[in-house]
């Protein structure tokens, strides 16, 4: 990401957390304690005087009760069909990846679609992700190397691997090329997640010793 749209996506996350924040009647201090972070460097965020990480992010959202989605966008109306026509997917993107919705967060029901670019040596973290419900995934371009409890497996563009979230896994780009995935997650249990899980363990191979 450019740094100027780096500057535009910190001012706007730190403006929806402020929102967020007050539409709660929380203070600054309440925040700080719940998160762990201190006043200044929230202040610093809402402000946009700096750019926080996924994982601060996720410490703010989890303190306000919200999934980490939240933060970046509006709360939609949910609807029991969605059309999402080209070019109007709403992009996150966060170090070493971008994360393409594909209408999962306007449905009613409990299923979550969408891109993930993954940049050369992304990685998911060094837990594991476990969640409820089913996982797809669809190589669209590039290669992706997937570990499902002790089981690894190497998926170039055109082939897919359908299993249980609740099988622990992670997955890793190890190629000096970008990859795309295709991914479906479906019957999570109400109130959950799981995209989540993969929004904000990516790191990059310099962040993390990974299994893999």
């Amino acid at each position: 990401m450019v740094s100027d749209k780096r500057s535009q996506q910190s001012y706007n996350v730190g403006i929806r957390i402020r929102t967020l924040r007050q539409e709660r009647g929380l203070s600054m201090r309440a925040l700080s304690r719940a998160s762990g972070l201190s006043p200044n460097a929230l202040s610093m965020i809402e402000r946009g005087r700096t750019s926080p990480t996924v994982s601060t992010v996720y410490k703010i959202s989890h303190a306000m009760g919200l999934p980490i989605t939240d933060i970046f966008r509006d709360q939609p109306h949910r609807s029991p069909c969605v059309l999402r026509e080209k070019g109007a997917s709403r992009r996150i993107t966060i170090p070493d990846a971008c994360l393409e919705e594909l209408g999962g967060e306007e449905f009613e029901g409990l299923t979550e679609a969408f891109i993930l670019t993954l940049e050369p040596g992304a990685v998911s973290g060094e837990l594991p992700i476990i969640h409820t419900g089913n996982d797809f995934v669809y190589v669209l371009d590039g290669t992706a190397t997937y570990q499902v409890e002790d089981k690894e497996y190497t998926l170039q563009t055109g082939d897919s691997l359908l299993f249980t979230g609740n099988l622990p896994h992670f997955f890793h780009n190890a190629t000096d090329l970008q990859t795309r995935l295709l991914i479906v997650l479906s019957n999570f249990s109400e109130g959950e997640f799981p995209g989540e899980h993969i929004l904000y363990s990516i790191k990059s191979t310099e962040e993390e010793n990974h299994p893999l």
